[in-house]
């Protein structure tokens, strides 16, 4: 069974000052997941977030003038660094910000938020993270001297998205936060937390960790950022935690099953599986059934097609990034409900790439299957590619991992080719690699 502890979302006491407003307090354990939120702190509204981001980058809200405004980009070349040295070091608390989601007091925004289980859609926390990241790495590269930033800040990564066991419930605000965390030469990791208002007190929901990366002004080549100066200790075991991510990312993509072979262990259950599956009626290596409780791999599949309109851009006039994970993610929760049998939670996502950016007007094929389960846990792999109109050449953009919980025990997955083997053993992976909590309380409510 997977590892017991619940990493508990936290956070940085390195960050906590009374200026931002957020208080914490680690004596007493039954408390030890509240935080306080004083009047003095200051918020911006989820709805301005991305209206901030059109005000950095200078572009209008008009579809017809993204092109004018991109050519006006091109004026900003001269304030991008030739080197990092050249620019002004910066601190965490920089690029501290805090983003009020008022779920409780606007019922019109609600609407937007709710399932018919009277819930929070997870797909759209997704979309905010996606924003707020970004607002947060251009914060820390703000020019002052510039009225638009010089930079295309673009999500890379998702690292991962660590949930807590906390009702979300779409009548009590919802409040962000986050800062740099760690930076290279043109990348920075992002620390983002939510929380839900109970009372008087805030509640973590989730942790998450991103990876931004800088290019010019007309996002077509890599670009310096302001280097980070963590300060006292638990600033420097942060940035030493980035440091560590990044090479646990190396390590994890140079032994993708892409690129080697699966492990001594990991080809004995696929062999154990295999014989699992052989009717010992015929002795044949080539009739298979299935195990008891068991399900074909192929059989879990589910797919969807979206035509990538206008609305659903970004800044650049790329599809948003925040889109394609709210649109994914509700493919892959559908996913595990067809197959689990009862309505599934999400607990982990993780290992999200963004390899491609998405033209507007693309037809974005989604594709989503279970790859690997145990218990009441369910690992979904949804892969997405594009195709334009004027050819049906397929791309592959994105491939997406998530961690689902079912109310009741789920059937065994079981592949039945050497392909579905490598998805089955990178499913097994990616849940390995998680911290999720091993139990489901009746008010731990996070769907689509």
């Amino acid at each position: 069974m997977k590892r017991a502890a619940l990493r508990l979302c936290t956070l940085r006491k390195g960050l906590l000052t009374p200026v931002r407003g957020l208080t914490q307090g680690f004596q007493n354990p039954d408390k030890e997941r509240v935080f306080h939120i004083h009047e003095a702190c200051s918020s911006i509204h989820v709805n301005h977030v991305r209206d901030k981001l059109r005000e950095i980058v200078g572009v209008s809200t008009n579809w017809r003038d993204h092109v004018k405004a991109m050519e006006e980009r091109k004026l900003l070349h001269s304030f991008l660094a030739n080197s990092q040295e050249g620019l002004p070091p910066r601190r965490m608390k920089d690029s501290y910000i805090e983003v009020l989601l008022p779920l409780g007091t606007e019922p019109a925004l609600r609407e937007k938020y709710l399932t018919v289980q009277n819930t929070v859609r997870f797909g759209r926390i997704l979309e905010d993270l996606d924003s707020l990241g970004v607002l947060i790495c251009y914060m820390h590269t703000k020019i002052p001297s510039a009225e638009m930033s010089p930079l295309s800040i673009v999500t890379a990564l998702v690292d991962k998205i660590d949930l807590c066991k906390n009702c979300l419930s779409p009548e009590q605000d919802i409040k962000f936060s986050g800062h740099v965390s760690w930076v290279g030469k043109t990348s920075m990791e992002v620390k983002m937390q939510m929380f839900q208002s109970h009372g008087n007190e805030f509640s973590p929901v989730l942790d998450a960790t991103f990876v931004m990366v800088a290019r010019d002004s007309e996002n077509k080549g890599p670009a310096f950022v302001n280097p980070l100066i963590p300060e006292g200790p638990e600033e420097e075991e942060l940035f030493r935690q980035g440091e560590l991510n990044k090479g646990r990312r190396v390590a994890f993509s140079s032994t993708s099953l892409l690129k080697m072979a699966p492990s001594a262990k990991e080809r004995t259950a696929i062999h154990e599986m295999f014989l699992s599956t052989l009717d010992p009626k015929t002795i044949s290596f080539r009739s298979r059934i299935l195990p008891p409780n068991a399900v074909w791999m192929e059989d879990s599949k589910l797919k969807s097609l979206e035509v990538c309109h206008p609305q659903e851009r970004n800044i650049f006039n790329r599809i948003f990034g925040g889109f394609l994970m709210r649109k994914a993610y509700e493919l892959g929760w559908a996913t595990a409900c067809n197959f689990g049998g009862s309505r599934p939670f999400v607990v982990a996502v993780d290992d999200i790439m963004f390899q491609k950016p998405v033209e507007v007007g693309s037809l974005l094929f989604l594709s989503s299957q279970v790859c690997f389960t145990q218990d009441k846990y369910i690992q979904v792999r949804v892969h997405s590619e594009v195709a334009s109109l004027q050819n049906k050449e397929h791309t592959t953009t994105n491939v997406f991992h998530f961690t689902f919980m079912s109310e009741n025990d789920v059937p065994l997955v079981f592949p039945r080719t050497y392909g579905e083997s490598m998805l089955y053993l990178d499913g097994q992976r990616h849940f390995n690699s998680m911290s999720v909590p091993v139990t489901l309380e009746k008010e731990y409510l996070v769907e689509p």
